[in-house]
């Protein structure tokens, strides 16, 4: 008798470890950083080392550009193999995306610096307090040129923001498919890019013809202003009026709301924000103009605050003056052209402050 006996049970297999890929791994996190300064130190050596053997100054520029390409080339070979062809692309178009704003942030830098560093030589009391009237050489201010720049740019953009915000209305709740609207979207679009002289020449010859010619107001200059304010005050309000979801109209249509009161309560305060934000741009793109200025305000040493009665001066027309009309010392005029722009980039700064802060307290709560 054969007694069936049980096979033998096989042996397990033993897992068979593999070495992980190269691809599998992430750089660390100071890698880049290390790769990026390893890039300048040693470009920086080779044009020390050129600069040295060939008796020439250090090339700043070049030493920049060279490092930014021998880091990509870098991260971009290194990432490859450890991590894959895909977080290569992401990492070389992130270190190009960086570089791109490194570039545009160094004009912005240096303009900002230099007109600091030469504006401060004449931002003192005297500057904000008198006038350039009798003044010859030294001393004198800027204060009618402050004035006149206040008062003008109030003008212009109490023409142009009621008249570009109902055109935007306009555009986005009335007039949406209609002949009419598109011949006037055609129009701002085309006065969008007219030059600021065109506008300049436009106010002078309005007022010529019932004033007779050789005329000069502080109000003929916020004409030309206004001309070139508009069509940005429509662009933008137009753009963010079309952000609003429909769903709040519809809900205030749905509550027996008429349709002008939605675009007040509801339309406008969800919109505020953004409006307030294009039509600060519009008043940072006008407030620096000089050629209509030029044209339709003139330019004048003394102070004059009343906008429909003689010439004013701004401090864009007063930079240039000083600095094209230079007597003696040079550089006393020299001193209070930078003072002006100074003065000028400060105030575009405190209207943006202001506005941001309108926008916020204006704006919807959302939540609860």
């Amino acid at each position: 008798m054969t007694i069936a006996t049980a096979p033998a049970p096989s042996p397990t297999p033993t897992p068979v470890r593999t070495a992980p890929r190269l691809t599998s791994g992430h750089l660390k996190r100071w890698m880049p950083w290390a790769l990026l300064g390893a890039s300048i130190v040693l470009t920086g050596l080779v044009f020390a080392l050129v600069a040295v053997a060939g008796d020439t100054d250090f090339d700043l520029t070049g030493w920049l550009v060279v490092s930014a390409i021998v880091y990509l080339v870098l991260i971009t070979l290194i990432s490859g193999m450890v991590e894959g062809r895909r977080k290569a692309v992401d990492r070389f178009i992130t270190g190009l995306v960086t570089i791109a704003f490194l570039i545009a942030m160094v004009p912005l830098v240096s303009v900002a610096w230099t007109v600091v560093a030469n504006g401060l030589a004449r931002f003192d009391a005297m500057f904000f307090s008198s006038s350039m009237r009798n003044v010859v050489g030294e001393g004198g201010g800027a204060v009618h040129a402050i004035w006149g720049t206040l008062l003008i740019t109030l003008a212009a953009a109490i023409i142009s923001i009621p008249i570009g915000l109902m055109t935007s209305i306009y555009l986005v709740e009335y007039g949406e498919g209609k002949r009419v609207a598109r011949g006037i979207t055609f129009l701002v679009d085309v006065m969008t890019g007219i030059p600021s002289i065109v506008a300049g020449l436009f106010a002078y010859a309005l007022f010529a013809l019932f004033l007779g010619p050789g005329i000069r107001m502080g109000i003929m200059g916020s004409i030309a202003l206004a001309v070139l304010m508009i069509p940005v005050v429509v662009r933008s309000s137009e753009e963010m009026l079309r952000l609003v979801p429909n769903e709040l109209r519809e809900a205030s249509y749905a509550l027996g709301v008429p349709k002008w009161l939605t675009i007040l309560k509801v339309v406008l305060p969800t919109a505020i924000a953004g409006i307030t934000t294009g039509v600060m741009l519009s008043i940072s793109r006008v407030i620096g103009e000089t050629a209509p200025l030029l044209i339709t305000a003139g330019f004048t040493d003394s102070l004059n605050l009343n906008l429909f009665d003689g010439r004013m001066n701004t401090l864009p027309v007063f930079t240039y003056s000083q600095y094209m009309n230079q007597g003696i010392p040079a550089e006393a005029y020299v001193d209070r052209a930078w003072a002006a722009a100074l003065t000028l980039i400060l105030i575009v700064m405190v209207l943006n402050l202001v506005a941001r802060l309108i926008a916020k307290l204006f704006a919807p709560k959302l939540g609860r």
